[in-house]
């Protein structure tokens, strides 16, 4: 089962070194891993996405990494309303004749042409790692030349609160 753990760490050599190095000390295979600075000077969030078998192996796992020196904060956040993004950079074969046929399939995505070539288009697409298949799936057919992907970006949503007073209305 795919699990989506986000770890607030501090910004510092090696900190990725040792996380996923825990990780593969563990046998975790990583699917999808993304690290950026976050809104807090000198901190940063990894987002992994992880296949775990067993919530015993999960369990340990989490502890694991909540006692690694530079982690600030471990969360698991398969199970709840979040967020999540991808982004994908696809160059496809796009002869003249078959342009407008491309560019019709990749309308519904919102991809846009980021390099255009005379036989190759360059698209780039963001979204769930669903919708960034699709869209790969979909090209196919007209021959891709290069995919590359970003790990995927999560957080959990933010709730709604109906104050107390809308609540006695309603």
């Amino acid at each position: 089962m795919k699990r989506v753990i986000t770890t607030t760490v501090i910004n510092q050599s090696g900190v990725l070194n040792r996380v996923t190095g825990l990780l593969m000390k563990r046998q975790f295979n990583i699917e999808s891993i993304s690290v950026g600075h976050t809104e807090q000077p000198g901190m940063s969030k990894m987002t992994f996405v992880v296949n775990v078998e067993d919530a015993g192996k999960l369990e340990q796992l989490l502890k694991q990494l909540q006692k690694q020196i530079d982690v600030i904060k471990v969360n698991d956040i398969t199970d709840k309303a979040m967020v999540m993004r991808e982004l994908a950079i696809v160059k496809v074969v796009s002869p003249p004749a078959v342009r407008n046929e491309l560019y019709a399939i990749v309308e519904p995505f919102r991809a846009t042409v980021v390099d255009m070539s005379k036989n190759v288009t360059t698209f780039q697409v963001a979204g769930d790692p669903e919708k960034i298949e699709a869209f790969i799936d979909l090209m196919r057919p007209y021959g891709i030349k290069e995919v590359t992907r970003t790990g995927v970006s999560a957080f959990v949503r933010e709730t709604q609160k109906t104050p107390a007073a809308q609540l006695s209305i309603l």
